[in-house]
């Protein structure tokens, strides 16, 4: 069955069942592989994406539930990697291995669309379905707070 997706603002026609799940039709159909396939039961975080600016984990989620939405992923973030997320990242040194880091920027980035400079409990609540396996929690949260700083500025 045809599904008609846009996805980082590219309208794309894919061949696949509509409960495929979005994560497998972006890496496999669409070819962007930024969006990492973690645990595949939407606790780690790893494939989070955003669903008309919201984020969502694309493991769980239905190609279908995607129609008619725009869909972003990392590769759609920013083009040149300019989004004050991915420049504190890089300042910061917030990876270790990277695996988890595209989920983990794209619920920063979520988070500071909707607030602008949040508390270090509204951090937590934002990053909890995000997990790290290098432990680099500390450097996510100074990454955050230092997005936060470069978008105000």
């Amino acid at each position: 069955m045809a599904v008609t997706l846009t996805i980082n603002g590219t309208s794309h026609n894919v061949d696949v069942e509509p409960e495929t799940p979005l994560l497998w039709v972006i890496r496999d159909n669409i070819g962007l592989t930024g969006t990492k396939y973690g645990c595949g039961i939407s606790r780690c975080g790893a494939c989070t994406i955003h669903i008309d600016g919201k984020p969502v984990k694309a493991c769980q989620t239905a190609a279908s539930a995607a129609v008619g939405k725009q869909v972003t992923t990392i590769e759609g973030l920013s083009k040149d990697s300019t989004h004050p997320v991915q420049v504190a990242w890089v300042e910061v040194g917030v990876p270790q291995c990277g695996y988890c880091q595209s989920g983990q920027i794209m619920s920063a980035a979520a988070l500071l669309a909707t607030r602008k400079k949040p508390s270090d409990r509204e951090i937590d609540a934002a990053m909890a379905d995000n997990i790290c396996r290098c432990g680099t929690y500390p450097r996510i949260k100074a990454g955050i707070r230092r997005a936060s700083e470069i978008a105000g500025s």
